[in-house]
């Protein structure tokens, strides 16, 4: 790692591993001491989800190898939530750190509950930390504050050190009616700013929106006059982790007199743990996907997995009709109560299209006020500023325009210091100046199957281009003597049958091959590596030439 700063002094700094310039995979440290001998805090250790380009890949993990080699000097993880994108990664890359991890009540019992769907109960010991909680992690002092989001304890922290302090905010936005866990608390934050914060570590995703994002009360308004006029079936598909958007849902199914339905296994686990951290109360009537077919239309509401898309989730299954017990009929409606993930767009197109070709009526947050984000617009984020008045800016949780965004409007609104890090980014917040100071190793790593692959490694990339353009298989058999011994066998996947010209392609690639040999003297065609290389180049080349298109091409040279 390459230092501008080579002196042994003590410093703070923040260390994005992943979460800067993405949307999800979060993954931040912060370190204190001189630089070869920091301690860490880790905060968060999420996911992301593939898309098109990573075919065969469903989850992308931060890659940790930086940490991993520091994990002696790794105090500990805290997670602020119990969103995908900041505690996902947890089961899989935990076992690397083995350190203590510090949950609230919430995302505890997430994870706990996934570990005993996976069959790993008892493998990750969590130490579970109350909402508000103060704590001393090694050299740092830890405390959580209420944070609104869209689930329920999700936390900033403020992570004091004896050089200086800064507030990480996670994921947040201003709603003083959240309908399930805590507003965020604004009393506390301004005390904070009179303490004196030094750095502000702060969620970009909605910097380019003006003013104030609505409150998930207006959403739950919408839902009940939605499910109350629907004149036979509902279904409301949403993040199955927007605890109060379910609440706002059941809700109105009861004062609409409808049963309601739960279809998704990650529905089901979160209103368990919803009910037993009393996010959720109780008294639901909730019925099974048995019960489903046997009640009236007009008394159904049905919670449903899967509205980013997702192939195997509940609704996806049910639009191609392939669910075993749940089916919707022409006139039933489905609400999408959630944004779009970037990169999702096609695969929730498809679905929408798909249950409109069922006679579905699809409303989406574009037709009425049934979703609202979890995160801060510009009017938030100045309010933000002027309660805790910091003196440095570090734009985090968003893609690179969210991020200039944020460090735009910070710096409009006075904030004396802007750093705009990347992953990797090493950014010294104290003592000052405030600015990148080194990189480090960062990435991604496929969940390819059980097996990770660091991103740029083979297998993704040979898939990426076989969805491209195909891929071919060569055997060549020659005598000693260099004579070829039989017509070449060839296997074509992905490539069309014939040329523009009527031209079969096995003749193409035929014709390549021979010309190939030809082109070599016989005593050297006992070069196998060589003559396998002027095959590929040669098949290659001739397939490029009649259809535009290189494919892979695998070349077998047996000498006999």
């Amino acid at each position: 790692m390459a230092r501008k700063n080579t002196k042994q002094q003590k410093e703070f700094v923040f260390l994005p591993l992943g979460g800067i310039g993405e949307i999800g995979m979060n993954l931040y440290l912060y370190g204190f001491g001189p630089a070869r001998k920091r301690r860490w805090l880790m905060v968060d250790l999420g996911v992301t989800f593939a898309g098109p380009g990573e075919p065969g890949i469903d989850v992308i993990l931060p890659d940790i190898r930086f940490i991993e080699e520091q994990r002696g000097n790794l105090e500990g993880i805290i997670l602020t939530h119990a969103h995908e994108d900041h505690f996902g990664a947890v089961i899989s890359l935990w076992p690397r750190l083995r350190v203590p991890l510090y949950a609230t009540p919430f995302a505890a019992a997430l994870l706990r509950a996934k570990l005993i769907e996976q069959g790993l109960e008892g493998d990750i010991p969590i130490e579970e930390i109350p909402t508000r909680a103060k704590l001393d992690i090694g050299p740092f002092h830890v405390e959580l504050v209420d944070m609104a989001h869209s689930i329920p304890e999700s936390n900033g922290l403020l992570i004091q050190t004896e050089l200086g302090s800064a507030f990480h905010t996670s994921d947040w936005k201003l709603d003083t009616t959240p309908v399930a866990g805590a507003a965020t608390d604004e009393k506390r934050l301004r005390k904070i700013g009179k303490q004196g914060v030094d750095a502000l570590i702060c969620d970009s995703t909605n910097a380019m929106r003006d003013g104030l994002s609505p409150s998930e009360a207006d959403v739950a308004k919408t839902l009940g006059e939605l499910i109350a006029n629907a004149p036979h079936r509902v279904a409301v598909t949403a993040f199955a982790s927007n605890v109060a958007r379910l609440r706002s849902a059941m809700d109105a199914a009861v004062a609409a007199n409808r049963h309601i339905v739960i279809v998704g296994r990650a529905m089901k686990r979160v209103v368990q743990v919803a009910e037993e951290t009393g996010y959720l109360p109780s008294g639901y009537d909730i019925l099974s996907e048995d019960d489903y077919g046997h009640l009236p239309r007009e008394t159904v509401m049905a919670l449903c997995t899967g509205s980013q898309g997702e192939g195997r989730a509940a609704l996806a299954r049910i639009a191609s009709d392939n669910h075993p017990r749940v089916s919707f009929s022409r006139g039933d409606m489905v609400l999408f109560s959630s944004r779009t993930i970037p990169g999702n767009e096609k695969a929730v197109g498809n679905l929408q299209n798909k249950l409109v070709d069922l006679g579905v009526d699809v409303v989406t947050d574009r037709d009425a006020l049934i979703h609202v984000s979890g995160h801060p617009r510009r009017g938030e984020l100045e309010k933000l500023y002027s309660w805790l008045k910091p003196d440095i800016l570090v734009p985090m949780h968003g893609e690179a325009c969210h991020l200039e965004a944020q460090a735009d409007l910070a710096r409009s609104f006075g904030v004396k210091s802007v750093v705009t890090p990347r992953n990797g980014s090493l950014v010294r917040l104290c003592p000052g100046p405030a600015e990148i100071i080194g990189e480090v190793q960062s990435g991604r790593v496929y969940m390819d199957g059980r097996l990770p692959v660091v991103a740029g490694d083979g297998p993704v990339e040979d898939r990426r281009r076989l969805s491209l353009a195909g891929a071919v298989a060569v055997s060549v058999v020659l005598t000693s003597k260099g004579d070829i011994v039989a017509e070449p066998q060839i296997t074509m996947i992905g490539i069309p049958a014939a040329t523009a010209n009527g031209i079969l392609f096995a003749d193409v690639i035929v014709q390549a091959i021979h010309g190939a040999l030809d082109g070599i003297p016989r005593p050297r065609r006992r070069d196998s590596a060589m003559v396998a290389e002027a095959v590929r180049r040669a098949v290659r080349a001739q397939v490029n030439a009649h259809w535009g298109k290189k494919p892979p091409c695998s070349v077998m040279v047996t000498v006999v």
